[in-house]
């Protein structure tokens, strides 16, 4: 598989009242075209900014991100973000929450009828066909983010960028988007760069996991291959001596290197 995202020694410090806040060092990571990976670890840890740089929402103090060889220096409709806040806006129907995005990015290729269409289609994508004529308030937290999620693939984007997007979710709700997930990447081929704390969401879903160091100036502790066959259905693998592998890594990682956090909290 071909480079998609290049991440080349990059540092964050950002200026804040009380000085400079030294947030990630020496992150260098390259995400193959395809590729499911997912950055985790403990609070503070940079995993959100090293999202946000990779979207173009923040510039890096030092280093360089490519998307396709080209520099990421803005947002761009080929990364879509997905945040934990679906975001949605509340006077407006799940159809045209999304036909917003759709709008913004093929408004002036295509006829009001294959914006129409792209909308629909990205609705049913997801499973949410259906409630395309309601409104946020008239749909469960589960539902409001699959639209969020339909909302980011109406773009066609290359690259899927997702914050936390079960985090706020019961963990039946959760799984079931887990296992929706899985199904769309499979469909799309999307590249997916997920933030998440959830080490079993990690290894289902991962090509692989990227666990950062503890903060301040986090960097790249680990990256684990996880080497499971697709698809992947959670239950044949709550067995498979692969996946306890990659479970009983991350949370060595997390827990016996980099666990003082935890003990500091406590």
């Amino acid at each position: 598989m071909a480079d998609h995202i290049r991440i080349e020694d990059v540092e964050m410090v950002f200026d804040t009242r009380n000085g400079r806040f030294h947030a990630l060092r020496e992150i260098s990571l390259t995400v193959r075209r395809g590729e499911f990976v997912t950055l985790i670890g403990h609070s503070g840890c940079g995993k959100s900014t090293l999202l946000n740089l990779v979207a173009g929402l923040l510039r890096p103090t030092r280093g360089v991100l490519l998307c396709d060889n080209r520099e990421i220096a803005a947002p761009g409709p080929e990364r879509a973000v997905v945040f934990q806040n679906h975001s949605l806006l509340p006077w407006l129907s799940c159809f045209d929450n999304v036909m917003l995005a759709v709008e913004r990015v093929f408004g002036r290729s295509d006829s009001r009828a294959q914006l129409k269409a792209r909308t629909l289609a990205a609705l049913e994508l997801v499973g949410m066909g259906h409630a395309a004529e309601k409104r946020p308030h008239e749909i469960s937290g589960g539902m409001k983010q699959r639209v969020g999620i339909a909302r980011a693939l109406a773009m066609e984007p290359k690259v899927l960028l997702m914050d936390e997007p079960f985090g706020a979710l019961d963990a039946l709700t959760r799984a079931k988007l887990q296992d929706e997930l899985q199904r769309i990447v499979a469909t799309t081929g999307s590249t997916v760069v997920m933030v998440t704390h959830d080490v079993d969401e990690a290894v289902l879903l991962s090509d692989r996991i990227v666990m950062l160091s503890n903060g301040p100036a986090a960097t790249i502790g680990r990256i684990l291959d996880v080497e499971l066959p697709r698809p992947r259905d959670r239950v044949a693998l709550a067995e498979h001596p692969g996946f306890a592998h990659c479970r009983r890594e991350v949370l060595d990682f997390l827990y016996t290197r980099q666990g003082h956090v935890e003990a500091l909290a406590a």
